[in-house]
């Protein structure tokens, strides 16, 4: 009040609108010539969009800076796509964005339009300028993306194209890349292998065995095995070649001696009708490509089981080659697997059957592909909840261990399957079971008399890694914030005694995950 009687003259206040826009070639910052009202000014924008020459005069460029290298551009890639502002645009941004004087008779309004709301806040937060993310600013990015090239006089359209095609080609590479260490993704189709494989193999047997049934009827009743019986399809061709003289060649494929003599003896007054020569081949083919698909089965299993060894060996101790990977699978990952909860682990594979209880209030599954774990069959009616319950538990923890030990150790496996061993025992009247906390401390104990864990209460223990492994790991460690304790999910377990113990064990195992592992 005062102010204006005496006449002095009120800052002048104005606005000046930059938009950001990020290219697989660099930042750009552009600026918009006049700021009306938007209800005013979009249907104007939109309608100019589509020609360089209305477009240029709403917009100019103020500014661009190239990424200079590739590893450049794939750094500030990888940063915009997970919304994080890089140093060079920070540093790009403080560069050219204009400052107001403070006494200058102008107050200046910079606002910085948008289009990444989470990568606004932190822009906001380190440069503390306002921002713009809506309709208008998105239309004003359309603009600019269609137009870019044509801002930049050094560029011709094909040079973007180049750096788009280049960069893209990188940042696939390196999200392949991202853990070389774990070898999951074999193990997802290795597994997809096997069970393809079971089915043609079921397909392939039941043909052949039906087949030559009409020249051998009585074949099959004296071998029921599938392998066995195309071997010895293989050998004999058709029952006229069925003598004494090859009851060496029949044992060997039938492992048996007396199996060997029945075929023998079952050839002399068979039933069955005569076959042409080309049956005869057909058979022999097809015989040889069913034991092919028996032998690249077994080739593939083995090769399973020493890749489960080397990437989740906790979670192939305690649950096998098969279900583990099945699990892996199902979940699309081991990172994955590693994140679900021990509930969803329990049912995981048995999706339809818990949304068609849910939709009917019947009762809910009990477990998902788990079910062909040797503990459940092993189990009593009443008690193949429990166990499945106890088992989820088990590999929510073994999951986790293997994805994200720096070295994989089969100890935890072991421990946690004399634990279901032992609660096994306990539901027909044996002895109480561990509780996890006390497991996972014997193992670790067990790995500190050996050197392999490390204390940081115990300097001794210290000495048993060289100084140089344990700098680099510290020097990898980032303070990371503590977030509030999200409150824990009722599972559908009946007893809640496994998952208040898996809760308390992770958080030790947690803690102490970089130091404590670095020679697991």
């Amino acid at each position: 009040m005062c102010i204006r009687d005496r006449g002095l003259p009120q800052k002048e206040r104005t606005m000046k609108l930059f938009i950001l826009y990020e290219s697989a070639a660099g930042y750009g910052l552009f600026e918009k010539e006049e700021v009306e009202e938007i209800a005013v000014e979009l249907p104007k924008l939109q309608a100019s969009l589509s020609s360089m020459e209305h477009f240029s005069k709403m917009v100019k460029l103020k500014a661009f800076q190239p990424f200079l290298t590739s590893e450049k551009a794939l750094e500030n890639m990888k940063a915009v796509a997970d919304s994080h502002a890089t140093e060079d645009l920070i540093q790009f941004l403080e560069t050219n964005l204009p400052k107001t004087a403070k006494k200058s008779k102008k107050e200046l309004e910079v606002r910085l339009g948008i289009g990444d709301p989470k990568l606004g806040t932190e822009i906001t937060d380190k440069l503390s300028i306002l921002l713009i993310g809506n309709e208008f600013v998105e239309e004003l990015l359309r603009g600019i993306r269609l137009h870019f090239t044509k801002f930049l006089k050094e560029f011709q359209p094909t040079d973007l194209v180049k750096a788009q095609l280049g960069l893209a080609h990188s940042y696939s590479r390196s999200q392949v890349q991202y853990d070389p260490n774990r070898q999951d993704k074999p193990i997802i189709q290795a597994i997809a292998v096997i069970d393809q494989l079971d089915k043609d193999i079921n397909t392939f047997s039941m043909r052949i065995k039906e087949w030559f049934a009409w020249h051998f009827p009585e074949l099959n009743q004296i071998i029921q095995d599938n392998a066995i019986f195309a071997k010895v399809v293989n050998v004999i061709e058709s029952r006229d070649k069925v003598v004494p003289e090859i009851k060496d060649q029949l044992v060997e494929a039938t492992k048996d001696e007396d199996v060997a003599q029945q075929i023998i003896e079952a050839a002399k007054n068979s039933m069955g009708q005569d076959v042409t020569e080309a049956d005869k081949d057909m058979l022999k083919k097809l015989s040889g490509r069913l034991i092919n698909m028996l032998k690249y089965r077994e080739e593939m299993q083995s090769y399973l089981k020493e890749r489960l060894q080397v990437v989740t060996p906790n979670m192939a101790s305690l649950i096998g080659e098969n279900v583990g990977a099945r699990l892996i699978s199902h979940a699309g990952g081991l990172i994955n697997l590693a994140k679900l909860p021990a509930s969803t682990i329990q049912i995981l594979g048995a999706e339809k059957a818990l949304f068609r209880a849910l939709k009917t209030k019947s009762n809910t599954p009990k477990y998902g592909l788990i079910y062909h774990s040797t503990y459940i069959g092993k189990a009593a009616a009443q008690n193949k909840g429990r166990i499945s319950r106890s088992l989820a538990n088990k590999l929510a923890m073994a999951a986790r261990i293997d994805a994200f030990s720096i070295k994989d150790t089969a100890r935890f496996g072991d421990s946690f399957k004399g634990q279901i061993e032992e609660r096994m025992k306990f539901f027909n009247n044996g002895p109480k079971p561990k509780k996890n906390a006390d497991v996972m401390a014997e193992v670790l104990k067990e790995l500190r008399e050996e050197g392999l864990y490390i204390d940081q209460t115990s300097e001794e223990k210290r000495v048993a890694v060289p100084a140089e492994e344990v700098a680099e790991v510290m020097a990898e460690e980032k303070p990371v914030a503590k977030k509030p304790k999200a409150k824990a999910v009722e599972p559908i377990a009946e007893d809640k005694g496994e998952e208040e113990n898996m809760e308390q064990q992770f958080v030790i195992f947690t803690i102490n995950q970089h130091l404590s592992l670095i020679h697991i």
